[in-house]
């Protein structure tokens, strides 16, 4: 018995660390309001799609997509592209 809730916490605790949290598109993003209407047919699945645009504080930001297999986009990252000037 004991060893069957040792490997179920495991688990459970294995499971826990794959999980990426969501990240909420804001006003510019490409799946802000929801998934674009046309699909990205062309592009492999896995692909990734890159997307520049002003973030909510008004900075240059950096989004980063990922294509689904059925055809949506996730949004993986977003950040602040620093200006070096």
């Amino acid at each position: 018995m004991w060893k069957a809730i040792l490997a179920a916490t495991l688990a459970a605790g294995l499971t826990a660390c794959n999980a990426m949290p969501e990240i909420a598109p804001i006003p510019g993003s490409i799946t802000y309001g929801g998934q674009p209407a046309t699909k990205l047919t062309k592009a492999p699945v896995g692909s990734v799609v890159h997307h520049q645009l002003n973030d909510q504080y008004g900075k240059r930001a950096e989004e980063t997509y990922i294509i689904q297999p059925d055809r949506s986009l996730r949004l993986v990252r977003r950040h602040q592209i620093i200006d070096p000037n």
